[in-house]
């Protein structure tokens, strides 16, 4: 969601007079490839871009194909295959070894459904969206090559596609929280390829504690994009804090900041009170991610306490509860701490288990559907 807030930002600043543009993205990858399904890059007629759809070593093409596109004022596909050792194409060498394929729409700023328009409400979403673009169209329909749809409806009237079989596909893309590239044959016989995209909401952060800590966190979390909410005391928090957190609370209105499947909270408040009473509170709501500050035996004695009382709580069983919070990777100072507990919430964000990359057998990233 980072990089589309840029080039939103980006398409919002630009000199219509003097400039046009350009969006690139990724609509299909085939073996290994340094960028997903989704990745942006918003390119300008004056040769400044935003954003990237490699690692580098495809962006210098990339601006050659955008600007043909904003010249010829048409859409095209572009496909980067480094799979095989050929010396001519772009990007073998690096190590890529794999296939991309990019849309290079030219954007029309009159247009209230150019696809930077499409997905700009999307920024700020809490649930999850799909967008649909055509990426492949016959001849008589190219004038709609790259165009993005909100709609299912939408995407029917232009296509002629049976909305209910477009639809059965969105219900198990939307089940499995995967972007996907389907095809499909209208009532005319006529063939399209659909991109099908899950843009996911940001990760919210609610972060307790007001601490040397907190400060070191929020000043490692921020750069990633994240919506980060801090409740302490505010007399004990850095300038960072104020200029970036989303919101600033007291520990006891913490309860009252909205939590959803995309929430982590984190409990480093260093008072064992606030951290007990608060784990309750959460413990027993939809939050997918709850971290506890200290040792293992802080938890344990929290445990105790509880059944003393008979609160039925089991925290060593709850899923959604790491404590101590973060992965091991021998963290020591607060940065460090801050960059083990980031790791740890990505991993569950991601559904990821957190090991080396070493041992993992297939490819890095989960295949597309």
């Amino acid at each position: 969601m980072k990089e589309i807030e840029k080039i939103v930002r980006r398409h919002d600043q630009i000199d219509w007079t003097q400039e046009k543009t350009a969006l690139g993205t990724v609509v299909r990858v085939e073996a290994s490839a340094y960028r997903r399904i989704g990745a942006r890059m918003y390119v300008s007629s004056n040769g400044n871009w935003e954003g990237g759809i490699s690692g580098g070593c495809l962006e210098g093409d990339a601006l050659k194909r955008a600007l043909i596109a904003i010249s010829k004022n048409k859409s095209s596909v572009v496909v980067y295959d480094t799979m095989e050792d050929d010396a001519h194409q772009i990007g073998v060498g690096l190590g890529c070894n794999g296939k991309i394929e990019v849309m290079f729409t030219p954007i029309d700023p009159r247009d209230a459904q150019n696809p930077i328009e499409m997905i700009r409400h999307k920024v700020s979403s809490r649930r999850l969206n799909l967008v649909y673009q055509i990426i492949a169209a016959p001849d008589s329909n190219e004038m709609n090559l790259g165009k993005v749809y909100e709609a299912i409806n939408d995407l029917a009237r232009d296509t002629r596609i049976n909305p209910a079989t477009l639809a059965i596909e969105k219900e198990d893309i939307l089940d499995q929280q995967k972007s996907k590239v389907c095809s499909f044959t209208n009532s005319l016989g006529d063939a399209y390829t659909i991109l099908y995209e899950c843009l996911m909401p940001k990760t919210r952060v609610i972060c307790i504690g007001d601490n040397y800590d907190v400060n070191a966190f929020i000043e490692v979390a921020h750069p990633l994009g994240w919506e980060i909410h801090v409740a302490g005391k505010k007399r004990k928090m850095n300038k960072y804090i104020f200029d970036h957190a989303a919101s600033i609370s007291s520990y006891e209105a913490a309860v009252d900041i909205p939590v959803d499947s995309y929430t982590a909270v984190i409990l480093m408040s260093h008072d064992y009170k606030t951290d007990l009473d608060l784990l309750q509170h959460y413990i027993n709501i939809d939050v997918p991610y709850i971290g506890l500050l200290g040792p293992k035996k802080r938890m344990e004695k929290m445990q105790k306490e509880l059944n003393a009382v008979d609160i039925d709580i089991d925290l060593f069983n709850a899923e959604n509860l790491h404590a101590p919070v973060g992965l091991d990777i021998g963290a020591e100072s607060p940065e460090e701490i801050a960059v083990s507990i980031i790791s740890e919430i990505l991993s569950v964000m991601r559904n990821r288990n957190g090991k080396k990359l070493r041992y993992r057998k297939g490819p890095i990233h989960k295949r597309e559907m």
